[in-house]
């Protein structure tokens, strides 16, 4: 490894240990701080890697955990989202099986108790919080007896 690129290791070395990054987020970076050397960047990735200052099932997990519970973000489009980083399915299975159920059907109903506050009075109330909930990333079978609770009250 040259001196410039010990000097980009330790860069990210500090960066990765102020937050969590995915291994393709901290690969496109470094390839851009090594003028697209691919070679260089992955060496620095993997010595990332096997100090463990990057893990994309720790990132995968940090993620769909604050996904779900800030944002009310449901399963579906965390998946997406996970995958859009470049990170493989198991990791991702795993990353979804951390997440609280039942604190993120209370995110969801409070989302969707949320949105119906704003659509009180629209004829079409029911579709829209039944689209709302699945553009969240929720199942239409986790939304319907929700969305059929709020109109009953």
């Amino acid at each position: 490894m040259t001196e410039e690129q010990k000097k980009i290791l330790s860069k990210w070395q500090a960066q990765c240990s102020r937050r969590e990054y995915c291994s393709a987020d901290v690969f496109a970076k470094v390839l851009k701080a090594v003028d697209g050397d691919r070679e260089a960047a992955q060496e620095i990735l993997e010595a990332l890697q096997a100090e463990k200052y990057v893990d994309d099932l720790r990132y995968a997990s940090a993620f769909a955990r604050d996904k779900a519970s800030l944002s009310g973000w449901g399963p579906v489009k965390i998946r997406f989202a996970l995958a859009g980083k470049g990170i493989d399915k198991t990791t991702v299975d795993a990353a979804l099986g951390e997440i609280d159920a039942a604190g993120a059907a209370g995110k969801m109903e409070n989302v969707l108790r949320s949105k119906y506050r704003t659509l009180r009075e629209d004829p079409q109330v029911r579709l829209k919080l039944l689209r709302f909930g699945l553009s969240r990333g929720y199942g239409y079978e986790e939304i319907r007896p929700v969305v059929e609770r709020i109109l009953a009250e």
